[in-house]
């Protein structure tokens, strides 16, 4: 552990304040995504993916397209909408509590963050290359730059 004393003033944190800027704008990005899928509805959603199926995986059997297709109603929308927007709640939730050094921001960020890493890590063994490296390492740095609050604040 750190010698110093915790700072309890939120100012002294810039790290945390680092880390909230980058959730609030996942929160903000996430609430972008959910009013569009909301906005651009169930049909232009299947004209979407049809069109991204036919440029992206033009080997793709009819059978999987048309249970994507079958898949996206209003209801299932709607649905992701709701769980997309109750992500960016959390994350919003956490970048505001990160802001002002609470404590609770940092348990929460910290566990989010590392439930991530297994992910992360089974992307880099399937999908080497610069840009896993750098969700892993921006995880990493999270992950320790919050555990090192919490470790500091037992400190007190």
């Amino acid at each position: 552990m750190d010698d110093a004393a915790y700072n309890p003033d939120p100012k002294a944190h810039p790290g945390l304040h680092a880390i909230a800027l980058f959730e609030g704008a996942k929160g903000v990005l996430a609430l972008a995504f959910a009013g569009g899928l909301l906005a651009f509805g169930p049909d232009r959603l299947r004209e979407s993916v049809q069109a991204i199926v036919t440029r992206f995986i033009p080997d793709a059997g009819p059978g999987v397209v048309s249970q994507w297709m079958a898949r996206i109603n209003p209801e299932s929308v709607h649905v992701a909408a709701l769980i997309i927007a109750m992500y960016a709640g959390m994350r919003l939730l956490e970048a505001w509590g990160l802001w002002r050094a609470r404590a609770w921001a940092s348990w929460l960020g910290c566990i989010s963050s590392a439930a991530y890493l297994p992910l992360d890590v089974y992307a880099l063994y399937h999908h080497p290359g610069w840009h896993t490296w750098a969700v892993l390492v921006v995880n990493l740095v999270i992950v320790w730059v919050l555990w090192r609050d919490i470790r500091r604040r037992r400190s007190i």
